[in-house]
């Protein structure tokens, strides 16, 4: 017995794959093809995905966010979880990444229920706000640039209901995070997020140690 997080090494991570992952062919897919592009670490894991999409079935949230797509799965993922009228803003800058995710999105039919917007993400944020969408999403998915995370986090949280719910990946950073010693921006930017959001009364708040790091912050009255 433990009273803290349990280690992962290959042989139980192994295993907790083999008794809880239940990907879906078309993920298998493009998780596979992912991993053969150069920046293929910028894929979440199949565990984190389905703890998402588990999320968004709880939440029953029918509107989402996504602030970065790479290659499409997360929010594929998500677009799967979500009911037939369901709908995802997807933000991304590049067109070469997110023509692999259209086309998965496609495959899997779910290209309808997905409005790219290919643009600097906080442009589009800024312009959903301006258009009067505040408050109106149930579930924010934020995975992009990490000098921009805590842009991307206010925006989202004036975006997102009361009883929404924000994901930020990456918040352990490999463990970057911890070690005083690394200084670079991406890490200093998370670093003072992980801290603002400790001390944010605007929200509940979980940091799981999943994958790389996933926070959860849950939008307060």
């Amino acid at each position: 017995m433990s009273n803290k997080s349990l280690a992962m090494g290959d042989r139980l991570y192994a295993y907790l794959q083999s008794v809880s992952v239940r990907e879906p062919e078309i993920l298998t897919e493009l998780r596979d093809e992912t991993a053969k592009q150069p920046m293929a670490g910028m894929q979440i894991s199949p565990e984190q995905g389905q703890l998402m999409a588990l999320l968004v079935q709880l939440m029953g949230a029918t509107k989402t966010l996504e602030v970065g797509v790479f290659t499409g799965y997360s929010s594929l993922v998500v677009a799967l979880a979500l009911p037939p009228h369901g709908k995802i803003i997807a933000c991304d800058v590049s067109e070469d990444y997110t023509a692999i995710a259209r086309r998965y999105w496609q495959k899997a039919g779910v290209a309808d229920k997905i409005d790219l917007r290919i643009a600097p993400a906080l442009e589009t944020l800024d312009r959903l706000l301006a258009d009067g969408q505040a408050n109106t999403f149930d579930f924010a998915f934020i995975d992009a640039d990490k000098s921009s995370y805590d842009d991307y986090y206010e925006r989202a949280l004036q975006l997102v209901r009361v009883g929404g719910l924000i994901a930020i990946d990456n918040v352990l950073w490999s463990g970057a995070v911890a070690d005083p010693l690394i200084t670079n921006n991406s890490t200093e930017k998370i670093r003072a997020l992980n801290q603002k959001l400790h001390q944010d009364d605007r929200i509940s708040l979980s940091l799981i140690p999943i994958a790389d790091g996933l926070t959860l912050a849950l939008k307060r009255p």
